[in-house]
């Protein structure tokens, strides 16, 4: 099969080989890393004809395909697809071939004494933690960020990365693991867990020919086989994430000591621990159990997540149960304190001087007992827990202060002798209404927390139960986990499509709005995709299941939108450090206040000293603190997902909101990515229909872009192909061949030049289409010009709209294509877009984002996700335009689920929404503390008389989490098309 290449003057690519005859293929395959690319692998397989079946096994990395089919096609339709393949035969087995092209290439290099061969300034370095083709980019991308570093790659499959420069290894390792991953340098002593395969192909090549060395080799073979699913199995043990729902958390000072205890486990690589959902997500090589225990011994409660859906049930029901409690707490608390309250407010005597009053206040402090009991008792469990585990939490606080009001005035009842008489006060009301307002903060608090996960319960609730499947010529339903790949399923009008899938018969349209935020219905016909999730609108359709289970697109887009919630942006680092000593601070300023007020202040000086103590220990709980980041992250993370834009980490997230510059890929991102024909001028007495006829003729075979357009206009006028003789592909200019003994020559003007055919007008003509954006085609027939097809790749409907609205966002938008400088031009005029890049080779894309980097511009970048991952990973964001089932496996920062620019300007909002919500929290939650823990100090008694009531500093520490969660909770109402008008 010959190939033309990727250029804007025709050449072709056709089929010579359509006498296969019906068998398996196997294929050993590369460059796939995570079910996402098994998808890809196969969909490229089965579009090549004659192909009835294609399974690839990632596990294995091979690929089987049967059929009528040559084992060449196959292999450029995976190499189109973004992958390596190679033929194995029967006697190699399924990594050999691969292993010994890798090798024996290596064995060849070591040799070679030519300065790009030799590797004398390289670092090699073991990476761990990485899964994805995304984390192949980030790792890539930080070590290239070393000064010092001239290259860097990473192979994701044996977990090794190698540095050229003049660079030292632990600046490597810092930047791997301010990454997120792991690494350590390997030394000449300790080479990579491959060099054993590595070796064993080129052993492998001698022993075939030599019978001495076979035992060696089969027994080698054995052991290399064994010990690669060892690490197989190590890798995806390694790689799977542990949920984990904790309980007892409450503030921002719990989220460190919940964090520390967790990678205290041996094995964890990295923790989350998300106070805002109350779930902590773990990744390494390790048990759920450790974990527990770790998190039991910190003071707190946890237990593993197994059912997303069912966590999540079980969390709604247990919020709702804490609510009521809290409800019923809070008014067994306010129902003594009020009253109380009020009894001080009016006028009412609180200090102990007769016996008569000893005895009602002795009363009155054993019910503040009973409500301690009874509406505190979560604050001193908390607190003792909290103790056992050597930490302190916003529990000790509230426990101390209460506990210590409570004390003071029970001790003023009983033994008021010790007590001076001027303060022989009791604070049983502080306790009392302290407790129920607090009560009251944390149920609202709850109620409002349940709003910031609606998104992640609609995506839940976008699955379906049961599937109607077709088993033995029946019909039956049956539960959505028994599905199985290549199970027939039936969908009828009005149901969801339970799994993603082909169809393979029927017609219907198919709402994924939910999915992708496009409101219009999608037709659907045979062998188009359906994704599991999605509402079927009008007609009953048959479709084979292809994913199934955790390999769904929406599973996987669920699975990404809890992990970019549970994902903390660079902004909240600063809280997180705040938080790890926020509490013992605070217990340290509450005694130096103490004894500030004990040495300093006015008589009576002990009862000064209990409220301001009292008072610093109440109102510095750091609970706005902690929930000030991750309830913003998830209520914009979710209204993202929502808009159809799938945002992978809250560094992400921030970034986006800061870009300048945005570089727009134009094929398939700015234009539609499939060429279509625009104009057929015919001369010296052809039609259209002939001149079309004879050029889809000649370019049937092809399987360029540009040669189906052709074809495919072709048959919309119904109009029928002739068989083809003498085909031949001219390099860079065109082709020819001969269709019903007439002589065809299609291309380019250098094309007719050669050939001296006499063009007339239609050089002027070819001209203006060019200038147009649209790609001139000659066709000349038995030495005549016959005419011009023009085909061009159609600009989106809504591409200038969109450039419009991030340009309002304050983008300076950029294109980018290997298109030439008229065409580019053309299309940049079209869009409004003012600076481009043009005739620009893939592998220069990066280079072109550099260039802009190093002008001090903050870039984001908009591709494919496959051919322009180099300049996406350059990028400080990368955007990837991704569709159905590709989704949620691609390695860019930010995924849209749709083909629009729009949902680039809806993520850009989102994010600058989100972080002006964070900014918002966090400037609330440190000016909150930065002026009340002074405040209850008492400064302000010396200049006005003022000192802050224990009950007033409750009331305000329990609203001030409300007030960040509401403020978070604004997010949801928040319309990106709106802010970018």
């Amino acid at each position: 099969m010959k190939h033309r290449s990727h250029c804007h003057e025709p050449g072709h690519a056709a089929n010579t080989d359509h006498g296969g005859t019906q068998k398996s293929i196997h294929l050993a395959l590369t460059g796939a890393s995570c079910g996402g690319c098994a998808g890809k692998i196969e969909k490229a397989l089965q579009s090549v004809d004659g192909v009835e079946s294609a399974r690839f096994n990632l596990a294995e990395r091979k690929a089987v395909v049967s059929g009528q089919v040559d084992a060449g096609a196959l292999i450029q339709a995976v190499e189109a697809a973004g992958y390596g393949a190679t033929e194995m035969t029967d006697e190699e087995p399924a990594d050999s071939k691969l292993m010994q092209e890798a090798s024996c290439h290596e064995a060849q290099t070591s040799s070679d004494p030519s300065p790009e061969a030799s590797q004398e300034s390289a670092v090699h370095l073991a990476v761990t933690g990485a899964s994805c083709g995304g984390c192949v980019s980030k790792i890539e991308k930080a070590l290239q960020g070393v000064d010092g570093v001239e290259s860097a790659r990473f192979n994701l499959a044996e977990r090794e990365a190698v540095v050229n420069g003049e660079v030292d290894a632990g600046a490597l390792i810092q930047a791997v693991e301010a990454a997120g991953y792991g690494a350590s340098e390997m030394t000449d002593e300790e080479p990579s867990g491959s060099s054993m395969t590595q070796e064993a192909p080129c052993h492998e090549a001698k022993a075939s020919s030599d019978p001495s060395l076979k035992a060696s080799q089969e027994s080698q073979e054995s052991q290399e086989s064994q010990e690669s699913q060892e690490s197989q199995e190590s890798q995806e043990s390694q790689e799977s994430a542990v949920h984990l729902a904790v309980t007892g958390a409450s503030c921002a000072s719990c989220v460190s000591k919940i964090e520390k205890a967790l990678k205290g486990v041996n094995g964890v690589d990295s923790a989350r621990f998300n106070l805002a959902d109350r779930e902590a997500v773990v990744q390494g090589k390790v048990d759920a159990g450790a974990l527990i225990q770790a998190v039991e011994a910190a003071g707190y409660g946890a237990s593993e997540i197994t059912d997303e859906e069912q966590a999540s049930e079980d969390r709604e029901k247990a919020d709702e149960a804490y609510y009521r409690k809290l409800l019923r707490e809070m008014t067994v608390a306010l129902a003594l304190g009020v009253p109380l309250m009020a009894y001080g407010v009016l006028g009412g005597e609180m200090n102990v001087v007769t016996t008569g009053e000893r005895l009602v206040w002795l009363v009155v402090g054993l019910l503040t007992l009973a409500v301690m009991m009874f509406a505190g008792r979560h604050f001193y469990v908390g607190a003792w827990k909290s103790c056992k585990a050597h930490s302190a939490n916003m529990d000790t606080l509230i426990a101390l202060g209460t506990g210590t009001a409570w004390v003071y005035s029970m001790v003023v009842v009983v033994a008021p002798g010790i007590v001076p008489e001027l303060a022989r006060h009791v604070y049983f009301e502080a306790t009392a209404m302290i407790i129920g307002l607090i009560d009251l903060g944390l149920a609202l608090e709850v109620r409002a927390r349940g709003r910031t996960s609606q998104a992640i319960k609609r995506l839940l609730g976008l699955r379906a139960k049961t599937a109607r499947v077709i088993r033995d010529g029946k019909e039956q339903d049956i539960p959505i986990g028994a599905v199985q790949v290549d199970d027939i399923v039936r969908v009828r009008p009005g149901e969801k499509i339970a799994v993603d899938g082909v169809v393979t018969e029927g017609h219907t349209s198919i709402d994924e709005s939910m999915l992708t935020g496009e409101p219009m219905p999608v037709e659907k016909d045979a062998d188009d995709e359906v994704v599991g999730g999605t509402l079927n609108k009008s007609g009953s359709i048959l479709y084979r299941a292809t994913r199934v289970g955790k390999e769904t697109a929406l599973a996987q887009i669920i699975a990404m939108v809890k992990q970019a919630q549970n994902s903390r942006p660079p902004i909240g680092r600063l809280a997180d450090t705040i938080a790890s000593v926020f509490v013992p601070v605070v217990m340290i300023i509450s005694v130096l206040a103490a004894l500030g007020w004990y040495n300093f202040g006015p008589v009576p000086q002990v009862a000064y000293m209990l409220v301001t103590a009292t008072t610093v220990l109440i109102i510095a709980c750091p609970c706005a603190l902690g929930l000030a980041t991750p309830m913003s992250v998830m209520v914009g993370v979710g209204k993202a997902a929502e808009a159809g834009v799938l945002i992978r980490n809250g560094q992400a997230l921030q970034q986006a909101s800061k870009l300048n510059t945005m570089v727009l890929d134009k094929t398939g991102t700015i234009t539609a990515g499939h060429p279509e024909v625009t104009e057929v001028i015919t001369r010296n007495g052809f039609d259209e229909s002939e001149l079309l006829q004879l050029a889809a003729s000649l370019e049937a075979g092809s399987e360029h872009p540009l040669a189906q357009a052709i074809v495919e206009s072709a048959q919309e006028r119904d109009l029928t192909l002739d068989s083809l003789e003498g085909f031949n592909a001219i390099a860079g200019h065109g082709v020819e061949g001969s269709v019903k003994g007439r002589a065809l020559l299609f291309g380019n003007y250098k094309l007719m030049q050669d050939h001296n055919i006499d063009l007339g007008d239609l050089q002027a003509k070819a001209q203006e289409l060019a200038a147009q954006a649209r790609t001139p085609m000659y066709l000349a027939v038995d030495g005549q010009a016959g005419g011009i097809i023009a085909v061009a790749d159609p600009i989106k409907e809504d591409s200038v709209a969109a450039i419009k609205r991030l340009q309002r966002l304050g983008l300076d938008v950029v294109m980018i294509t290997g298109d030439n400088e008229a065409t580019a031009k053309a299309v940049a005029d079209k869009v409004g877009i003012k600076h481009y890049f043009a005739e620009v080779l893939p592998d220069d894309k990066q280079k072109k984002v550099a260039q802009l980097q190093d002008e001090g511009k903050l870039v984001g970048m908009t591709g494919d996700g496959i051919n322009d991952a180099p300049a996406l990973a350059q990028a400080d964001v990368g955007f990837a335009i991704g569709t159905g089932t590709d989704v949620a496996i691609e390695s860019a920062d930010v995924t849209l689920m749709r083909g629009s620019l729009h949902g680039i300007a809806d993520a850009i909002a989102i994010s600058k929404a989100t972080l002006r919500n964070i900014k918002q929290n966090l400037f609330g939650a440190f000016i909150y503390n930065i002026l009340g823990i002074p405040f209850a100090a008492g400064v302000l008694y010396p200049f006005a008389g003022i000192l802050l009531n224990p009950v007033i500093a409750g009331a305000a520490m329990a609203f001030s989490s409300v007030t960040v969660v509401t403020n978070a909770n604004r997010l949801r109402l928040f319309k990106p098309r709106e802010e970018s008008k």
